[in-house]
């Protein structure tokens, strides 16, 4: 019997509302990235001290972005509130003067904390057979580590009503048989949409930044499967050094191209940080077996060599490309292994062009392209 955890009137509204059935359980799974999107959303930057010195090049960057996705689907922004609707029009002043397709733009005046909408957005599911969507809402807690995350917790809640399309609150059952708020962020994540699902144990098993303390590895296992409709977790090790915010998040680290091929970082560097847990993920990974219990294709994409700024190493990763319609966005660092990295993702991509978006200005905000990005798969 589940206890109920005692968080107060908005929690019991939830459970009534969904009867306690989950997404699973009524025939709704994750799609994977490549599959067709109705749109993208984003956060238009606004918080100055997540790019300390280099804010003023950061919203060029993320114009950019929205002319590249604008090319194949509707970018869906959310801009913060402002008297008369300053800022809007000031977001679609550059998104214009960056010869971006407006028409294909949606701007929702609506306040974040932060602009890192992987982590902070809603997920979107989908049922198979007949192509209904919803937003699976997991909790944001700014991954444990910071205290600012109430606006940006409710914008998967935002984007159900924008799409029109009912919400599943995540709650999982913790090991004291209690439902609880499960923490979740969508770059700690990558579906192949064939029933597996890839993460780390750094980010969600750690005892470090811990997002749900009182849940086992099973307990994890069993709301993942019930949230996302997969019915296999792939664990790796460890996430990219650099990775201070998130501790861990998969989308740095190895990603699905298709339902049988993952890429997977490696560093070749035996002094680098980055060896060591990059060749135990890719000993995991070669082991690992899909639902039908066929070994996957695994193929090495190399890391750029360490980007550092103000003495700091920042998460530089080829992994974090975005899968759009109109291509695969991928980012890079003015690095001697930017090439190297394009040819491989080239490979793996055979439907779409791979378009180079420079970020070394980017990560400096500890994140890149996939950080910023959340899909609306299309109905």
């Amino acid at each position: 019997m589940i206890k109920e955890v005692a968080v107060g009137e908005k929690l019991a509204e939830e459970l009534m509302s969904e009867g306690r059935v989950t997404p699973a359980a009524l025939g709704f799974s994750m799609p994977a990235e490549w599959e067709v999107h109705e749109g993208t959303w984003l956060a238009w930057p606004h918080r100055r001290e997540d790019w300390p010195g280099k804010f003023e090049t950061i919203p060029w960057v993320f114009a950019e972005m929205v002319r590249l996705l604008a090319d194949g689907e509707r970018v869906h922004i959310l801009v913060q509130p402002s008297k008369g609707g300053v800022a809007a029009k000031r977001v679609r002043e550059v998104l214009e003067k960056n010869d971006v397709n407006v028409a294909h733009v949606t701007l929702h005046e609506r306040a974040t904390d932060r602009s890192w909408v992987r982590d902070s957005g809603g997920i979107v599911v989908r049922k198979q057979n007949s192509g209904e969507r919803a937003v699976v809402d997991f909790k944001f807690n700014a991954w444990a580590k910071y205290d600012d995350s109430g606006r940006d917790d409710l914008v998967p809640e935002y984007m159900a009503g924008a799409m029109k399309v009912r919400r599943f609150a995540a709650y999982g059952e913790n090991d004291a048989g209690e439902l609880q708020r499960f923490v979740l962020e969508g770059g700690s994540i990558d579906v192949n949409g064939a029933g597996c699902v890839l993460t780390t144990e750094e980010c969600l098993l750690s005892k470090v930044q811990q997002r749900n303390p009182g849940f086992s590895r099973e307990h994890i296992e069993k709301t993942l499967c019930d949230f996302l409709g997969v019915k296999k977790v792939l664990w790796l090790n460890r996430g990219i050094a650099g990775d201070e915010d998130t501790h861990g998040h998969v989308d740095d680290t190895a990603r699905f191209v298709n339902r049988n091929t993952i890429v997977t970082c490696v560093e070749t560097e035996r002094s680098d940080a980055n060896y060591g847990p990059m060749q135990e993920n890719l000993r995991r990974l070669k082991k690992m077996r899909d639902v039908a219990g066929k070994a996957f294709n695994v193929v090495e994409l190399p890391m750029p060599t360490g980007v550092w700024f103000a003495g700091k190493r920042l998460p530089a990763s080829y992994a974090n490309f975005y899968i759009a319609n109109a291509g695969v966005l991928v980012p890079v660092f003015n690095d001697v292994n930017d090439a190297r990295a394009l040819k491989v993702i080239e490979g793996c991509f055979k439907d779409r062009a791979v378009i180079p978006v420079y970020c070394r200005d980017l990560v400096w905000g500890l994140g890149t392209l996939h950080c910023l990005t959340q899909q609306e798969p299309g109905a």
